[in-house]
């Protein structure tokens, strides 16, 4: 990956340059963050013409390292005014990557109402008008994609609420079946795609060179010390629960913690959890058969499996995939215990274009100044359809949880630098609490997900409701993860390499095989911390400092019931975070 794609929508321009030196060696949210830590003005408006979307695959993508088919999307966010890497899994990346991209770069913004589909091939590409798929759902403009240009081709593309510039849209990536179902969903990049008039990319990787590691052996070696780790690994404890039950195998193991938040946050159990769980989705597959499955997966070479397609009672495919998050929020955060109803909203969300954590988050906040019931699915379904219509009520819900309940005077609202919490009680589960909190990104679990030790006792085992050391767990995992990310592995490759001490050196040794360096493990921890620090600066130019790493004031002095726990880390603590 030696080249950078440049494409100015001002000028309706399409360049390739080379890779300057200061960005070689550098993949995924490593070079996203630091390309927009150098070209975006930390103090531009994030819909405007000076911000810019950074697509950069990971060090290792396009390789046969296992579970490394991952993306970073890079911009300053609509949604929370900072920095922004929004990851996803999906065959684009690797496409990508083999094109000999290290980077795509959408810039400058469109002056009408025209849409815009950038064709990209390995010497560059053109934009070709997409009035076809104006104001189309992400679905239909998948499909029409692959109609049009033939299967198998790579694309992202922006659903209708990105095109109104809603602040919480993400870009829907393709799955290996084509659909637009693998989201780089979090902080509104999809806004930001839609303000420069872009509505779709597709990939033409004729004469792809591929991607040509340095030491093709020790990159083999590596890899093979990965796979080892990942088949061998008892993920959750439960028997290879991701592959068998998806990620939703969460769903009762969070709830039994008291860390499963129900209701817009007002409790940490969920009565209906076993009915929107991952063994519930395992038995709806059984029973319904047809198209839903357990152990799907979001790109080639993923051997974790852990996705799913969900079926309708007649067999017919549903929606793709039932995520934990997306089953947490838009199912016990809104009281709403019905699968069906729950996936009825995943695919509202896939196909509008909209992050489902925000969305639920939004709905529970929605709930909570009255424009619902909890438990009511059909008036929830009936509210994010109001974002198709771009009713006033669908655009003030369309910019996030935050905004809207500051519309309607909610003083519950568990956000984090104005993006919705993800679904673990941060009172209940101290050290994801700190993640939510001194993370550059907003609230954000992936950013450094210390509920392995925390719930699951991987990596070690640390007592979820104790304060103690709590600071530098989610230190030295937001550290780590910030090398995953950049290495283009997906998180879920952390659990077995933090168990089986031969699964991190092959982590390691995958990336010195592929750039031909000498990184250690102190490496990973000192590039980790370089990546933060970058960022932790663009949000300081940005106006969001030590004062934005707080948490929602109800959780100081709302207790939380089954532990009736509030959260009780000082200030002064979470500013140590930061400390050398």
């Amino acid at each position: 990956m030696d080249k950078i794609a440049r494409v100015n929508m001002t000028e309706r321009k399409v360049t390739v340059e080379p890779l300057p030196e200061k960005y070689k060696g550098k993949g995924g949210r490593w070079l996203s963050s630091l390309m927009v830590s150098d070209e975006v003005p930390a103090g531009c408006h994030p819909l405007g013409p000076n911000n810019k979307l950074v697509f950069a695959p990971g060090i290792l993508t396009g390789t046969r390292a296992p579970n490394s088919g991952r993306i970073s999307v890079g911009g300053k966010s609509p949604l929370t005014g900072g920095i922004k890497e929004a990851n996803a899994g999906t065959p684009f990346s690797q496409q990508l990557a083999r094109m000999g991209y290290a980077a795509l770069v959408v810039e400058g913004l469109v002056t009408d109402d025209t849409r815009w589909l950038l064709k990209l091939d390995i010497n560059g590409g053109e934009l070709l008008p997409a009035e076809d798929l104006k104001d189309k759902g992400a679905y239909e403009s998948g499909n029409l994609i692959w109609e049009k240009y033939g299967e198998k081709t790579p694309f992202v593309v922006n659903g209708p609420a990105g095109e109104a510039k809603m602040a919480m849209a993400g870009l829907a990536f393709n799955d290996p079946e084509g659909r637009a179902a693998r989201y780089a969903g979090r902080g509104g990049l999809g806004a930001v795609m839609g303000s420069k008039g872009l509505k779709a990319i597709i990939l033409d990787d004729k004469d792809a060179p591929g991607v040509k590691p340095h030491d093709e052996e020790m990159l083999r070696a590596g890899q093979k010390k990965v796979a080892d780790a990942i088949l061998s690994h008892d993920i959750t404890k439960k028997g290879g629960g991701l592959n068998s039950y998806g990620t939703a195998v969460l769903v009762n193991i969070l709830n039994e913690a008291g860390g499963f938040p129900t209701n817009n946050f007002r409790s940490g159990v969920f009565e209906g959890a076993s009915k929107i769980s991952g063994e519930a989705l395992a038995e709806a597959a059984e029973k319904r058969g047809g198209a839903g499955t357990m152990g799907h997966r979001c790109h080639p070479g993923c051997i974790i499996n852990c996705s799913t397609v969900y079926a309708k009672e007649d067999g017919s495919e549903h929606v793709s995939s039932v995520e934990y998050e997306s089953v947490w929020s838009l199912g016990a955060n809104c009281g709403i215990d019905n699968l069906d109803h729950v996936a009825e909203l995943i695919w509202l969300c896939n196909d509008l274009g909209i992050d489902t954590i925000e969305a639920g988050v939004m709905l529970g906040v929605a709930m909570e100044a009255g424009l619902a019931e909890f438990g009511d699915g059909p008036k929830a379904i009936e509210l994010l359809k109001e974002l198709y219509k771009r009713t006033p009520l669908g655009h003030i819900l369309g910019q996030g949880a935050q905004f809207t309940g500051e519309a309607y005077g909610v003083t519950r609202i568990p956000t984090v630098k104005r993006q919705g919490m993800p679904a673990y009680e941060p009172r209940a589960v101290k050290g994801i609490g700190v993640t939510y909190i001194t993370s550059t990104m907003g609230a954000d679990h992936t950013a450094g997900y210390t509920i392995a030790p925390e719930i699951l006792s991987v990596g070690g085992s640390s007592e979820p409701l104790s304060t103690k050391d709590k600071i530098g767990l989610s230190k030295a995992f937001q550290q780590t993860t910030a090398f995953i990310d950049a290495a283009g592995y997906c998180l879920f490759i952390a659990f077995p390499i933090l168990d089986i001490p031969s699964g991190f050196d092959g982590v390691v040794e995958t990336v010195n095989g592929m750039l031909g360096t000498n990184y250690t493990g102190d490496d990973v921890t000192r590039i980790g911390d370089e990546i933060l620090r970058l960022e932790r600066d663009f949000n300081i130019r940005a106006g969001i400092g030590k004062e934005a790493d707080r948490p929602p004031e109800f959780m100081r002095y709302e207790k939380l019931p089954p532990h009736n726990v509030v959260w009780d880390i000082s200030d002064e603590e979470l500013d140590s975070f930061w400390d050398k």
